[in-house]
């Protein structure tokens, strides 16, 4: 497939909610509030921002300027600016990535689906033991993990085949404001309750105390993961981006909408569960376990609004999962498409039977097949540690290094600023940021994550 004839995304808004879409997801809106809350809430916050602004932005720049240039699959679009050389390996390694987190992640997103259904069979009532006791039977039962995680991916297959204008672009312009509209009818729904403003205050009001080199480094972490750097996602994406595209711009916009989700999904969750007296640090079990207590106990007396308010916040889930897997899945399908020379129909279909395989044994070594795992990890668990502390972190501190030191400057700025269509007052502020600063705050975030800082 030639430049001229690659597809595009046919509007500026469907670009940015796609591209926000891919960013946007469960990271938002399971892993930033039980980080929050473990963290001190508000001073994470602050730190977070701060994060999301000298490493995010940058990381992401660097994505949209590699994919755009070379219009081409993320293995691909790197082995262009290397002329072939050692440097197309991270190309492959954020292609892998990618590959290897949709099969996992399909099935936390299966989970949304199972807890949408729950919700409309009217199973999410009872005691806090009953909720944790209704994860822990369905999470570890044998098939239908399994049939939630199928489910899910053949949803986003019929999306992705039906390419970047009427399958992911349309589907972002549908899903992304459905999105935002269920969170601010839940965040309103939460933040009338009964003490909520404990809630409010616990997000807004820093604790400068609570902070240490463990919350610094969570918040660099959680900016990375959150942003979907190093997945293949954004360089992917971007190589559907036209030359008129401002990336600056884009970056800027597509951080804000990942960021006021974050935060959002905070307002959501906390004034609800301060009101019912849950603890804010309940870690990853938040969503799955805490919550679905926190709505039984905070609409007590409005059954009908308590059941709205649950299963408006686990559509609300689903979508997030769902536009985080179309992204995933179309690092892989645009890598098998341009470098097996086959349609998308049969790149699409290579990914979702493969990650369904995945998808498969990394459920079932969280059920009865318990002899699939290593040191004591499950299947699913090595492969969040494996993608999420090894290969992001790498990919995205040698993609600085790439942007940074090897591609020719005039390149990098070229694009930057649109062949010099665009003032490109920042571009030395982000050189500076890629050059030094995002290496070195990728590094710290690797070593400690090994205990050595």
């Amino acid at each position: 497939m030639s430049q001229s004839e690659r597809a595009s995304f046919g509007s500026k808004i469907g670009m940015v909610l796609a591209t926000a879409g891919g960013a946007v997801g469960l990271g938002n809106v399971w892993r930033f509030p039980y980080m929050t809350g473990e963290n001190g809430g508000a001073a994470f916050i602050v730190i977070y921002i701060g994060c999301v602004l000298l490493l995010g932005m940058p990381c992401m720049i660097n994505e949209f300027i590699i994919g755009r240039h070379a219009a081409s699959n993320t293995a691909r679009a790197y082995s262009k600016l290397s002329n072939g050389k050692a440097w197309k390996w991270v190309g492959m390694l954020g292609v892998l990535t990618g590959f290897l987190i949709t099969g996992y992640y399909a099935v936390v997103s299966g989970w949304c689906l199972e807890y949408i259904f729950a919700s409309v069979a009217g199973q999410l009532h009872g005691s806090p033991e009953y909720f944790k006791q209704f994860f822990a039977d369905f999470s570890a039962n044998p098939w239908e993990p399994v049939v939630w995680t199928v489910a899910i991916l053949l949803i986003t297959h019929f999306v992705i085949i039906h390419g970047v204008r009427n399958g992911i672009e349309r589907a972002s312009k549908i899903m992304m404001p459905t999105l935002f509209i269920l969170l601010l009818v839940i965040v309103v729904a939460s933040c009338l309750l009964p003490d909520a403003s404990k809630g409010i205050d616990f997000l807004f009001k820093p604790d400068l105390t609570k902070v240490d080199s463990n919350v610094f480094l969570g918040a660099l972490g959680q900016s990375f993961y959150s942003l979907s750097i190093a997945m293949g996602c954004i360089c992917t994406y971007a190589s559907y981006y036209t030359r008129q595209t401002n990336l600056m711009t884009t970056a800027a916009q597509t951080c804000t909408i990942d960021t006021v989700v974050a935060i959002l999904a905070g307002l959501m969750i906390f004034p609800a569960a301060f009101s019912v007296g849950v603890n804010p640090d309940s870690g990853p079990s938040l969503i799955f376990i805490t919550l679905p207590n926190v709505f039984e106990k905070a609409f007590a007396g409005m059954p009908v609004i308590g059941f709205i308010i649950s299963l408006a916040f686990y559509v609300l889930l689903s979508m997030a999962a769902l536009t985080s897997l179309i992204s995933l899945h179309e690092v892989s399908t645009a890598f098998f498409q341009e470098e097996l020379h086959i349609s998308r129909k049969a790149g699409a279909t290579i990914v979702t039977v493969s990650c369904s395989i995945i998808g498969f044994f990394c459920s079932m070594s969280l059920g009865k097949w318990d002899f699939l795992s290593i040191g004591g990890k499950s299947l699913f668990d090595i492969f969040d540690f494996v993608t999420g502390q090894i290969f992001l972190p790498v990919g995205g501190f040698l993609t600085c290094l790439f942007v940074g030191w090897y591609i020719p400057k005039k390149l990098v700025k070229d694009e930057f600023t649109n062949w010099g269509t665009l003032r490109g007052r920042l571009f030395g502020v982000y050189y500076f940021l890629v050059r030094i600063i995002c290496p070195l705050c990728i590094l710290a975030i690797f070593l400690h994550q090994f205990g050595v800082i």
